[in-house]
């Protein structure tokens, strides 16, 4: 009886087993690694398996028919292969791309230094610019730490990769800031108008930028205001130099705020502590005052508007450079006032919108007078009449005006296509006064600007991104358009490693002061090439990169006779290099440093030079070390920066009738500056209100280097004198107080 029921079984158990389909196979990603741990299973069926570490599966699956095959791993795209289930043996290759995910795909990052953007990588934050050592909380003296910014001490704004200051032009949530800094005094530069504490993001962009901007041939800075405040708070300042006094006030129910602020700035005492190489005879002066009000959209938008106002005066005496008996007296009266408003929302079906306007208006009274030894005014005739010419008032002002759109529009999971239009009318005015003429001279025009821009990003997998765009801009007052087409592209080459690409052509009109005396001239042109490697962890960043620009149709000075000229467009020129960056907050607990270095190799034939020519402006060798230390049990932190560039080169053009020779040449010396700052922050606590207390103080050039930043040249050029600072250092020492917020675990978190 045994043996037929053993047959029996075997022939059961053989039938059962010729029933089921043996599947077999690979699961890998395309670049052929094996995924571990994907799931294998049939649709509507509990048989499957489980991918091993080679990538290789096996199962019995004992149904019959057509049936799916599911595979499936974290982080990647399901796959569904129609399978028929028949007895005879299967076999698999299955191919897994890696689903689109913000968090693991590649960001392009040619030519953009980007802060508060965790994943995008924290170059500079407010407590970054606020903290290091020679910046005096000045964004622009900060951004000057990292690659491609030059070290120019005698006059405002950002040089970047060659370009002229003028090239650079910043932006806050998305509008064009017009008059960025305080107005320019002679030899001597001026501070950036804003806060860094009223920004949550920072974007320095050396090149390559995004086609939504425009009207820079160099870079931009994009500057992202703050949202609703935490709570409500009063907040002061005291120190020597400045006073102030502000609150932030947010609602009940969070969902909107509103704040002001009243700053004032006497350098009287700071002066006579300090003394300073021109002679003040109007000690300067400026009043600060701003306002702002938030609301949080019901969809999780923000409605933001911000203004601010400042009024400044001074006057200084520095030697005349013609007549070693004489002096220039020159005097300033500035009024600005600036207004922003956005709007930000989501408004259905994967759109957004990003609505903007602004106005601003700068208002400037300025002029010079020669004095005797004795602060007297002179006049000269006969052989010395041309001196006549610098004595001189001019009342001037500019109006900008803008509004702006953008939409977005989400494609999947990252790609997304965005488009939008601007509109600027700018006023500009000029009187300018002067003895010789016996008449004033009015200068003015107005100016519509248009542009329309369309950009996508386009997520082909996680390791390879593109933003392709274009820009079309027109202005009236040249009567002249162009077109500028964008591209980037960025690869992961590694675990957060990536190489980008970058390619754009950037327009920009001619100046002010040039446009006053000719419109018959058309578009600066600038295009870039851009390579660059980065591999950032989240405490690390290391980053090179190299560049290639080329310079068309720049601005170029046409002589008329001794005193007149006009302009055209037949400068050109280029500039390259290569940049290195490295910053690293992990390997010393409580210890943050970054080191810069930039070698640009740059020359151009514009305005009044003779021949292609390095500007006077560009320096070889530019590097900056910059070091924070925090001590968490004081409570306190020491930061110093140490920047270096070698001389940049000096010229005198002495005019021949109509053009231009080039009548002496030479090198400055090497620029060295080594800063200190440190900062203090107590506990106060009190049980009716948090008091949040940080105690500053600050160096510039301790060592007291002697700089040379170029130099003015007499009308005959026997005689020149070096341009240098008004003092070799300068002191801060300042008391920063807040009610309503104790941000001093905050501080020791971020090390301020």
């Amino acid at each position: 009886m045994k043996t037929p029921i053993i047959l029996s079984a075997l022939v059961l158990l053989t039938g059962w087993l010729n029933a089921q389909t043996r599947i077999t196979g690979t699961v890998k990603d395309g670049k052929g690694h094996p995924i571990r741990g994907a799931s294998i299973t049939i649709k509507g069926s509990y048989d499957g398996a489980t991918v091993d570490s080679l990538g290789n599966f096996h199962f019995m699956a004992s149904d019959k028919g057509n049936f799916t095959l599911l595979v499936s791993n974290i982080g990647y795209n399901t796959v569904e292969q129609p399978i028929t289930l028949n007895g005879t043996p299967i076999t698999l290759h299955i191919v897994l791309k890696e689903a689109l995910s913000e968090l693991k795909a590649v960001t392009i990052t040619a030519g953009s230094f980007t802060a508060g953007d965790a994943k995008r990588g924290a170059v500079l934050s407010s407590l970054d610019v606020a903290t290091t050592a020679g910046s005096n909380a000045d964004i622009t003296a900060a951004l000057k730490t990292l690659p491609g910014a030059q070290q120019i001490g005698e006059q405002e704004g950002l040089f970047v990769r060659g370009g002229a200051g003028y090239e650079a032009k910043q932006y806050i949530d998305g509008t064009l800031v017009n008059n960025p800094y305080y107005t320019s005094v002679p030899d001597i530069a001026q501070r950036g108008r804003f806060s860094p504490f009223l920004f949550k993001g920072t974007v320095f962009s050396t090149g390559g930028y995004s086609a939504l901007y425009g009207q820079a041939l160099s870079s931009v800075v994009l500057l992202e205001s703050i949202d609703l405040p935490e709570k409500s708070e009063i907040d002061a300042t005291i120190s020597p130099l400045v006073v102030g006094l502000g609150t932030q006030q947010l609602a009940k129910d969070k969902q909107s705020s509103y704040g002001f602020s009243y700053n004032y700035v006497n350098a009287y005492a700071y002066f006579k502590t300090v003394p300073q190489d021109v002679d003040y005879f109007h000690m300067p002066q400026y009043h600060n005052a701003d306002a702002n009000f938030r609301i949080r959209t019901k969809s999780g938008g923000m409605i933001k508007y911000y203004t601010t106002f400042a009024y400044n005066t001074l006057g200084i005496r520095r030697q005349d450079w013609d007549s070693l008996t004489k002096k220039d007296a020159f005097g300033l009266t500035n009024h600005n006032w600036y207004n922003n408003l956005s709007w930000r929302d989501y408004i259905g079906s994967g759109w957004k919108m990003d609505l903007g306007a602004s106005y601003s208006t700068n208002l400037d009274n300025l002029g010079q007078k020669v004095e005797s030894m004795t602060n007297q005014p002179e006049s000269f005739s006969d052989s010395t009449f041309w001196m006549n010419f610098k004595v001189f008032s001019i009342d001037q002002r500019q109006d900008l005006s803008q509004v702006r759109a953008v939409f977005d529009k989400k494609l999947g999971t990252l790609s997304a296509i965005r488009f939008g239009s601007e509109y600027w009318y700018s006023y500009n005015y000029q009187r300018y006064r002067n003895p010789e003429f016996g008449s004033d001279t009015l200068f003015k025009f107005k100016d519509n600007f248009n542009s329309l821009f369309a950009e996508s990003d386009i997520y082909l997998t996680n390791a390879l991104a593109a933003k392709v765009g274009v820009r079309y801009e027109h202005s009236s007052v040249i009567d002249r358009s162009d077109l500028a087409p964008r591209i980037s592209l960025a690869y992961r080459t590694g675990p957060e490693a990536q190489v980008s690409l970058a390619y754009g052509v950037f327009y920009q009109k001619p100046e002010n002061s040039q446009l006053f005396y000719t419109t018959n001239v058309g578009f600066t042109r600038a295009t870039h090439y851009i390579i660059n490697y980065q591999k950032m962890t989240k405490d690390r960043i290391f980053r090179v990169e190299a560049y290639y620009k080329k310079y068309e149709d720049l601005i170029k000075t046409v002589p008329i006779n001794y005193f007149y000229s006009t302009y055209n467009n037949s400068g050109s020129g280029y500039a390259k290099g290569f940049e290195l960056f490295w910053r690293d907050k992990k390997s010393i607990k409580n210890f943050d440093y970054w080191i810069s270095y930039s070698y640009l190799d740059t020359k151009r034939n514009y305005l009044n030079y003779t021949e292609q020519l390095m500007p006077n402006f560009a320096a070889t060798h530019t590097a900056s070390v910059v070091l924070k230390r925090f001590f968490t049990k004081l409570k306190s932190g020491i930061n110093a920066t140490y920047s270096f560039a070698t001389g940049r080169p000096y010229y005198y053009f002495l005019q021949e009738g109509p053009k231009f020779d080039l009548a002496e040449q030479g090198k400055t010396k090497d620029y060295n500056s080594f800063n200190l700052s440190a900062e203090y922050v107590p506990s106060f606590s009190n049980t009716k209100a948090r008091t949040f207390v940080v105690l500053f103080a600050s160096v510039s050039n301790v060592l007291g280097s002697s700089q040379v930043y170029g130099y003015n040249f007499s009308y005959s050029g026997l005689y020149k004198q070096a341009i240098t600072p008004p003092a070799n250092r300068f002191y801060f020492i300042g008391c920063f107080l807040s009610w309503g917020v104790d941000r001093s675990q905050d501080a020791i978190n971020n090390n301020l």
